[in-house]
């Protein structure tokens, strides 16, 4: 027998019980989805941070209030989370303030609800597909080990039709086997470490987004005296 032939990756997989076969591809599946919402949620949290600075920039320099709020509306499709929020906050903040007999405060918390609105769907959008990495770095190593020990039990099955028990009879069956495991945790370690990134980095992001909101009512509360 040829050992380094009989043991390659490649012939263990094709060689495979179906049940293991199917755990393999069933990881092999789950993992190709993991990468692609990894790569698009680095995409998506990258440019929210970049358009995050930029509108932070150029609000506090001091430009007139009425001309960001136009250039946000006019450049909507562009514009990034921070952005919108003050959209949605300044847009309240302006009809209330013309309605009369309104109380300032009133007016504040309009202003201040129509942003927590508009970041609450933000959020939800930085963090869609997050729930799926998470099961995915959860899950996969469990999979895989289901794999095992089914792939095991099945070489295990296999030797009673063998004359004589050796290393050789179930070494295949035992490392077709370990595959399975290892495919689950080459899906599941990837997912753990995107999770722990974006979601630290959406934090982040979230508590900038919750203290403009809370600086910006400020500045309109100063607006209504």
């Amino acid at each position: 027998m040829n050992v380094t032939q009989d043991l390659s990756i490649l012939h263990l997989i094709l060689n495979a019980s179906a049940v293991v076969q199917a755990v393999m591809a069933l990881l092999a599946g789950v993992s190709f989805m993991s990468w692609y919402y990894i790569f698009m949620k680095w995409y998506a949290v990258t440019q929210a941070r970049a358009k995050t600075e930029t509108f932070e920039r150029d609000f506090w320099s001091g430009g007139d209030l009425t001309n960001l709020y136009n250039s946000a509306v006019n450049d909507r499709h562009h514009a990034g989370s921070m952005e919108r929020i003050f959209e949605s906050g300044f847009r309240e903040f302006a009809k209330l303030k013309g309605q009369k007999n309104l109380d300032p405060k009133d007016v504040i918390d309009g202003s201040r609800r129509a942003m927590r609105a508009t970041y609450q769907r933000e959020m939800d959008a930085l963090e869609a597909h997050l729930a799926f990495l998470a099961s995915v770095g959860s899950v996969s190593p469990y999979i895989g080990l289901f794999g095992t020990v089914w792939g095991i039990m099945h070489s295990f099955r296999g030797l009673s039709n063998v004359g004589q028990a050796t290393l050789s009879a179930v070494a295949p069956g035992i490392a077709e086997a370990l595959v399975a495991t290892a495919i689950g945790l080459f899906a599941a370690i990837p997912a753990v470490l995107a999770y722990n990134r974006f979601s630290h980095d959406i934090d982040r992001l979230a508590v900038r987004y919750e203290s403009f909101m809370e600086e910006f009512s400020n500045i309109l509360q100063r607006q209504m005296r």
